[in-house]
């Protein structure tokens, strides 16, 4: 069975048939327009799969599957919205997703590094930071800033800061949160939380779709 997480920006795929290979990423706009996969998630899902999964929903089994806990926050930060499910004692408590305050805001962080030329690696956590509700709006604040005299990557910087603390508060402001997206592997992103983040990686949907598609059932501790 073939599964599919149809990003905005990135399309992750998975062979069910291809026991122990590695999930595929392909940028989205480079898939062929006759791709068909069995089951899909994502926001360009529904045109490429004879069966469709809500995105909550399969965050929600991902975390299940990976996490192994009855209680755990699960956020989702992709390249144009964010998301989170809440789980407790093993059920669904609370979730939300948010298109506005997170708008393009992956999309915007990769957008400024590419740029600006600027190695995620290697940027230092500011001191300060911008508040930030909407990652296109919130380039003005960069702009602003680098015009002032801040040095590019401070500027950029202060604006992954303040993705980082928005999606904090849109998720309750836990003390504790797993993290799923692209954004796991942005050092800056994942230590300008106010709490303790657990990155999960970029497969957490797919890692979803599998437990739906084989019918697992998820682990509790």
């Amino acid at each position: 069975m073939k599964l599919g997480d149809f990003g905005t920006s990135y399309t992750k795929l998975l062979d069910l048939a291809n026991a122990g290979c590695a999930p595929e990423i392909v940028p989205t706009k480079d898939l062929p327009p006759d791709l068909t996969v069995d089951l899909a998630t994502g926001h360009n899902g529904k045109r490429c799969a004879s069966r469709y999964v809500n995105e909550l929903i399969a965050l929600a089994r991902g975390g299940e599957r990976l996490i192994a806990r009855p209680d755990f926050l699960l956020l989702d930060c992709g390249s144009r919205d964010i998301k989170f499910v809440r789980m407790h004692g093993g059920r669904l408590k609370d979730m939300g997703w948010n298109a506005e305050c997170g708008a393009s805001m992956g999309f915007t962080i990769e957008l400024l590094e590419r740029y600006y030329n600027l190695d995620r690696q290697k940027m230092s956590v500011p001191t300060q930071t911008f508040s930030v509700t909407c990652g296109v709006l919130g380039m003005s604040d960069i702009f602003d800033a680098v015009i002032a005299g801040v040095p590019v990557a401070e500027a950029v910087a202060r604006f992954v800061r303040g993705i980082a603390i928005n999606a904090h508060r849109f998720a309750g402001e836990p003390d504790l949160l797993y993290l799923s997206g692209g954004l796991c592997d942005h050092p800056v992103f994942i230590r300008s939380f106010p709490c303790e983040v657990v990155p999960l990686g970029r497969f957490v949907l797919l890692n979803g779709l599998a437990a739906i598609a084989t019918r697992e059932k998820p682990q509790t501790s």
